[in-house]
């Protein structure tokens, strides 16, 4: 038996690919061999991978979207079809994150990340979903995080809006189960992103650390000492889009190190 994941005739469709753990799931999945659209609010990043894809032999194409926007993801999916047909994978890991004391919480914060993270992913699946439903088959990745398994100080609006992800999915696997799709989440740790170099500036600019005393502080949150790479988590995707993974339902699966079992 070959162990080499074959996705040949396929199509997926990646959210907030333009760099990080989306960009790397879409290469991941165009050299497992399906046809991959990309999605960012930035055209110019989502461009570049697309452009990059081509370039190593795959196809891919970029359509840009936010996913905040019912209307705009609705276009989405339409210019989606056009491009690659029905799409049989759907990532969604557009997401953003912040940290404050929950008394310095703006409401206006708290509804962006809320907003982006979980209302993104209902908003994108409940479009790309019927497709699927039809012909029997599809494989959903939801991104979120291990603040979607358990909590930290000072992103109670991260923490919320990535718990509502997993819920997401595991109540949406539940629906789907006996139609041939699957529902799944991965929940990084900390991944050597823009995202945690974003972190490492506010986490340096609160506590007066130096910015690479503050990398070591966050390295020191995974037990191997280290960033999980978002190729590691492009794996997991791919892996949970294999046809041999169809009795994974419903997970949501700690790529972190071992952080949580601490």
């Amino acid at each position: 038996m070959t162990l080499a994941i074959d996705l040949a005739g396929r199509a997926a469709l990646v959210t907030g690919a333009g760099r990080g753990i989306g960009a790397a799931a879409a290469h991941a999945l165009a050299a497992a061999g399906a046809r991959v659209v990309v999605s960012a609010r930035s055209a110019e990043e989502i461009d570049a991978v697309a452009a990059a894809i081509s370039g190593a032999g795959g196809e891919a194409h970029a359509l840009a979207c936010d996913v905040t926007d019912a209307g705009s993801v609705a276009a989405l999916a339409r210019h989606a079809a056009a491009r690659v047909g029905r799409v049989d994978i759907l990532v969604n890991n557009a997401g953003v994150a912040s940290s404050a004391p929950l008394e310095r919480l703006a409401l206006e914060e708290w509804n962006r990340l809320l907003a982006v993270n979980a209302t993104g992913t209902y908003l994108v699946t409940r479009e790309l979903l019927p497709p699927m439903l039809a012909q029997g088959w599809g494989r959903v990745v939801n991104v979120a995080s291990i603040a979607g398994l358990a909590g930290a100080a000072y992103v109670t609006a991260y923490a919320a809006s990535k718990h509502a992800v997993v819920g997401f999915t595991r109540a949406l696997a539940a629906e789907v189960a006996a139609r041939g799709i699957t529902v799944n989440a991965v929940c990084p740790g900390f991944v050597d992103t823009a995202m945690t170099d974003e972190s490492v500036a506010r986490v340096a600019a609160k506590t007066g650390h130096a910015p690479e005393e503050a990398r070591r502080r966050i390295e020191a949150m995974n037990p191997q000492g280290r960033l999980i790479d978002a190729e590691e988590v492009a794996y997991l995707v791919v892996a949970l889009c294999d046809e041999r993974a169809r009795g994974v339902n419903g997970q949501a699966i700690a790529i972190d190190g071992g952080a949580l079992a601490r």
